[in-house]
């Protein structure tokens, strides 16, 4: 008799259904490309499948706009099996025989069902191989059920059979328990059996649910593991249910960091992705948003109506109401806004002031520098201890070209000056109010670039004078 396959020795592929167009959205767009948290519903399926078997054993089903789904997810290294014809969850599947027949199981998830979590996935793949199992479903009890196939059971984990909304007898209607379209089977199994799937229904389509019966008719074990939140296998089939999952996502994102030891005063006013990082002990006031791959340092305060995108923000950070930082590097201990502006590629240095309606884009800005007020610095290089005054701006484009400046350590920019780039001042070098600077300063240099004051006394008395001998008695 030869060995029997241990439990730790299986081989498992993923499949994800992605073939649909989702017509009750509305929408000309994929379902699965629909987005909630800031990623395509099915890059969320496909992150949540990611720890439990290599990428390159997920098996992504696409057909209705096949190209923009690949685009979309394709940086994940998952596989892509096309679905020319879409004609059911079950005919899916045998377009994947193929792929998949040499894993000795299968588990089978939704491209439009993002809040499963891996945990779930997991204990779905143990039950099944514990159970020896030729299929096992993942059900829930949702607090309304209907409008889902019911899971009818024999006895215990025994899986009778899966009878849709509309088959239910008055008796069944009364059971809660719902299919989730999520599945694991033992690849043999399923195979020895999908060709006996018939289209036999109003819409001619291969239906996947219709494998229980057949399995338990071939006397294949089938059960039912049933989730633990009912929410996470839902999907959404309007734009209203889609900001719900939306609103789920990111409330379980509020709780999972304020668990962590951050606070949030008012969880359901934020927008906080789930890849963003945010250490202890910052604290996030309401109407603050956090998107894409953020990472912010223990002891921060990011205040209200605060806008921060794709960003690494260090320790004890003041983000002032308003702000808006986009694909930038705060050092520890900076001071931002109200109202600045931080655009990709700036970096902020430790204990560095950016202030009010300041502007910033590929700048690097030293350790303790400030740009207070009214400013914008693009293209730039300033050192340590700079003090850039009020309406500074770095001339840095000249219709065709950009061009850099450079601002060494300790210079000042007196306000209402304008840097015409390329340009540099030196180190400890004064730019004087109000100048235009179009050649480098050398270091510990005073700069003037204006026309120089003409005073004439009694001007202003002597116009008036004139202005009112001339005018008609």
């Amino acid at each position: 008799m030869p060995a029997q396959t241990s439990f730790h020795e299986k081989s498992f592929a993923v499949i994800i259904m992605a073939a649909g167009k989702g017509t009750r959205l509305k929408s000309s767009r994929a379902k699965v490309l629909h987005e909630i948290g800031g990623k395509p519903l099915l890059a969320h399926v496909i992150a949540a499948a990611a720890p439990i078997v290599p990428t390159q054993d997920i098996y992504v089903i696409i057909g209705h706009q096949a190209e923009q789904v690949r685009s979309a997810v394709g940086q994940t290294g998952v596989k892509f099996i096309p679905q020319a014809e879409q004609r059911g969850t079950g005919h899916a599947i045998m377009c994947a025989r193929d792929s998949v027949a040499g894993y000795d199981d299968i588990l089978v998830l939704s491209g439009d069902v993002p809040l499963i979590r891996t945990e779930t996935i997991a204990r779905l793949r143990d039950f099944h191989l514990t159970k020896n199992a030729a299929m096992t479903i993942l059900t829930a009890e949702p607090a309304e059920p209907f409008g889902y196939g019911r899971i009818i059971r024999a006895a215990g984990d025994q899986v009778k059979a899966i009878v849709e909304q509309k088959a239910l007898s008055k008796t069944q209607q009364k059971v809660r328990e719902i299919n989730s379209g999520i599945y694991a089977f033992a690849t043999r199994a399923l195979f020895a059996h999908i060709d006996r799937l018939t289209a036999d229904n109003a819409h001619h389509e291969f239906y996947l649910t219709d494998m229980a019966a057949l399995l338990v008719k071939a006397r294949g074990k089938v059960v039912a593991l049933k989730a633990k939140d009912p929410a996470e296998v839902l999907g959404a089939n309007t734009l209203a249910e889609l900001a719900g999952l939306d609103a789920q996502l990111r409330a379980r994102k509020c709780q999972e960091l304020m668990a962590n030891g951050v606070v949030i005063y008012r969880p359901d006013t934020c927008m906080i992705d789930p890849d963003v990082e945010v250490s202890a002990d910052t604290v996030i006031e309401p109407f603050v948003q956090i998107f894409g791959r953020s990472r912010i340092g223990a002891g921060c305060r990011i205040r209200s109506f605060s806008i921060i995108s794709d960003s690494q923000l260090a320790e004890n950070i003041l983000v002032r109401p308003g702000c808006i930082i986009d694909q930038s590097q705060v050092g520890a201990a900076a001071i931002l806004g109200p109202y600045s502006h931080l655009r990709p590629g700036s970096q902020i240095g430790e204990a560095s002031h950016v202030g009010n309606f300041v502007e910033t884009k590929k700048v690097r800005l030293g350790r303790g520098s400030k740009a207070n007020h009214l400013t914008y610095l693009g293209d730039a290089e300033i050192g340590v201890g700079v003090n850039v005054g009020a309406g500074t701006i770095t001339c840095n484009y000249d219709g065709t070209n950009k061009h850099q400046t450079i601002i060494e350590d300790g210079a000042f920019i007196g306000s209402d000056s304008t840097l015409v780039a390329p340009v540099r001042v030196g180190k400890g070098a004064y730019v004087a109010a109000g100048s235009s600077i179009t050649e480098d300063v050398p270091k510990d240099s005073l700069a003037i670039g204006r026309s120089r004051q003409v005073v004439k006394e009694a001007w202003a008395s002597r116009r008036r004078d004139a202005k009112s001998k001339a005018e008609p008695k």
